[in-house]
């Protein structure tokens, strides 16, 4: 079994792909201005977990591009009610308000998996005396964002043969 820190790792670059990709792809997006700070950000923090310290930049880099994910969240959830285009739990990713939602919770739950992770203490006198989660648990959360994540589009284009509408 892999160790945690490795997993946690091997899933942030899987997630920077995800957020890279999805960054690159807001450039032609009529409102790409919200969208590609959000992703690029989230795909910085992803890059750069190796060389994460909680006295850094990552760190304040995390938490605006948390704010910014939940601040598109929002607006994203009142567009799909205003508009009834899409219910709030729907998965749908043939509409673009399901698309764009989906992709702002990714980047918020990545964003809190990494900020917790920079919570911890180092020194293991201090993280057994705060009982603060084990790396074990935010590498297993992050494994099942990459399998959310990369799973959700391949069930959604691949088996279903779905196509998106703009």
């Amino acid at each position: 079994m892999a160790k945690p820190r490795n997993l946690f790792t091997c899933c942030s670059l899987l997630m920077a792909i995800m957020f890279g990709f999805s960054a690159s792809v807001q450039l032609n997006d009529h409102d790409w201005y919200f969208w590609f700070p959000l992703y690029a950000c989230a795909c910085i923090v992803n890059l750069l977990n190796w060389r994460i310290s909680a006295k850094g930049y990552i760190k304040h880099v995390a938490q605006v591009a948390l704010c910014l994910g939940v601040l598109l969240f929002i607006k994203v959830v009142v567009e799909g009610y205003v508009r009834k285009i899409a219910g709030l739990w729907s998965l749908d990713l043939a509409e673009r308000v399901v698309r764009e939602k989906t992709g702002s919770l990714l980047a918020i739950i990545s964003m809190v998996l990494h900020l917790v992770c920079l919570s911890e203490p180092v020194d293991v006198k201090q993280r057994k005396q705060r009982k603060i989660i084990g790396r074990g648990v935010v590498a297993y959360g992050m494994a099942g964002l990459v399998a959310f994540s990369y799973g959700l589009p391949f069930v959604f284009f691949v088996i279903q043969k779905g196509e998106m509408r703009f």
